[in-house]
């Protein structure tokens, strides 16, 4: 199969940069071994995961680079070789649009966390228990839901639940910062919120929340999140297509990172590569055989 025209063009730089300057033996590795190029979203699971694979890809050699996207645009991207993976891929119905869509021009290695759920979150102390229960909260809630990127599933998904149980309420679109930022203000000051939701995420181990429920099942079970790669990256970069496929961890590893993330002017990279420096044993089964 051809090589995907980017990555000759970057081995290729990486070989004539080694021949002039001398490079140390452990970059030139790299430079041979050619640059993964990983596209993701800026939420919380997708910063966690994509720093982990990043860390542990430059351990086996590779040369890394990040993009970050709209989650359309980060499928787009893996879809025509833009990039190289993504390991935010939320299925079966969170990113069914996307899957049914692309899932021809992709490859699917199959999910790298299990436990997932998508809902409407609000503080324990809420008097709402189920989604019906917003429509007489309306006023206290400012007569809104607190949402995320307007690119992201979760939010199309949200304005199904709206429609369905006839909500008197707008869907405000934001990002995942504001959409905590609200949160935290909300529980500060123990008002009433309800906030487009989802796990894993770290705002579950900062603050006591809860789902509402949804008898009309809108949001459906639990989902996986699966690694997608562009179709030829087996046969251009057989290690690299190996870990991310070997890729799989816990919603609970994932927290740990999260969690981290939130520290005062951390940096999610650093994070990352703590994060797997404390945790051989996980990262080795990631890792081909020698």
């Amino acid at each position: 199969m051809t090589k995907h025209p980017m990555h000759r063009s970057l081995r290729l730089a990486g070989l004539a940069l080694v021949a002039g300057a001398g490079l140390s033996a452990a970059t030139a590795q790299a430079q041979d071994k050619g640059t993964v190029h990983l596209a993701y979203v800026e939420w919380s699971d997708a910063v966690a995961s994509t720093n982990v694979m990043r860390a542990v890809l430059e351990q086996a050699g590779y040369e890394v680079e990040l993009t970050s996207l709209s989650a359309a645009a980060m499928w787009q991207s893996v879809a025509t070789g833009d990039a190289d993976a993504m390991t935010t891929a939320w299925l079966p119905t969170t990113h069914e649009d996307y899957y049914k869509r692309l899932k021809d021009q992709i490859v699917d290695l199959g999910p790298n966390l299990d436990g997932t759920r998508l809902g409407l979150v609000v503080p324990a102390y809420s008097e709402m228990e189920t989604i019906g229960d917003i429509n007489e909260h309306a006023e206290a809630i400012d007569g809104k839901i607190t949402g995320i990127d307007p690119g992201a599933g979760l939010m199309s998904l949200t304005e199904e639940v709206v429609e369905a149980y006839d909500l008197d309420v707008d869907l405000q679109s934001g990002s995942g910062a504001t959409m905590t930022a609200s949160l935290q203000n909300a529980v500060g000051n123990e008002e009433e919120i309800v906030v487009t939701g989802w796990t894993p995420h770290w705002k579950f181990a900062r603050w006591d929340l809860k789902y509402l429920e949804d008898p009309k099942n809108v949001y459906g079970g639990a989902e996986q999140i699966h690694t997608m790669v562009r179709q030829g990256l087996e046969e251009d970069m057989p290690e690299a297509y190996a870990i991310l496929d070997a890729f799989e961890w816990t919603p609970e590893q994932m927290g740990q990172v999260q969690l981290l993330n939130q520290q005062e002017d951390s940096d999610p990279y650093e994070n990352a590569k703590q994060w797997v420096e404390e945790h051989p044993d996980v990262v080795q089964e990631w890792l081909p055989e020698e």
